[in-house]
């Protein structure tokens, strides 16, 4: 017979739990990664608490990027070998640092911290989008360039956004098809991503 939560200790079931806050883990992944932890790699476990310790204590949102920083403006918003003029708008960290990684964009970036999605309560609001109207009028700022995936979702925060932005009078464009439809950022190969940002087109 299976143990059900009440059966375990209350540490692990407690860990198990916490587990399941991760994307796409359920309560069956979650209990055969506590067990293979607790089990088959203490250490691993130890540096899993601390890195998660660390960053909960250390990192805030940079003022400028809304991206992850441990200073109240990241190292990539204070450079100044970056292009303040141009603004990417992307949906995570990830795919900042992917695009990043192709070397082909100069200029600055705001992460949204997710997508418009009405089915899961995500709107305007709760992406704090005002913060990215603030920071996109700072008067320095003369393209904003929307590179959230091109999923559903992402299309649509892409649509509000270039409504939203167009009306305060900035140019807005958007990285082009070289990224699949349905893909995300995340999984895209660098030559493709970086053609994107080249062919990138009014909206």
């Amino acid at each position: 017979m299976n143990a059900t939560a009440s059966d375990l200790p209350e540490p692990l079931a407690a860990l198990i739990d916490g587990l399941r806050a991760l994307p796409g883990v359920g309560p069956k992944s979650a209990a055969r990664m506590a067990f293979h932890l607790l089990q088959r790699d203490r250490s691993g476990a130890t540096r899993l608490a601390d890195g998660l310790r660390g960053a909960l204590d250390r990192l805030i949102h940079c003022e400028r990027c809304n991206s992850f920083s441990e200073a109240p403006v990241c190292g990539l918003c204070a450079s100044p070998r970056r292009d303040a003029r141009q603004l990417a708008v992307v949906e995570m960290p990830v795919d900042l640092n992917r695009i990043e990684e192709t070397h082909g964009y100069s200029g600055l970036y705001f992460v949204l911290m997710g997508r418009l999605s009405p089915l899961d309560g995500i709107g305007p609001r709760e992406l704090g989008l005002e913060r990215l109207i603030r920071r996109a009028l700072d008067g320095v700022t003369e393209e904003v360039i929307l590179a959230t995936n091109y999923t559903v979702e992402g299309e649509a925060t892409a649509h509000y956004l270039g409504e939203l932005l167009k009306s305060r009078g900035l140019k807005v464009t958007r990285i082009a098809r070289g990224v699949p439809a349905g893909g995300e950022l995340e999984h895209v190969d660098a030559l493709t991503l970086a053609q994107a940002l080249v062919d990138r087109k009014n909206y």
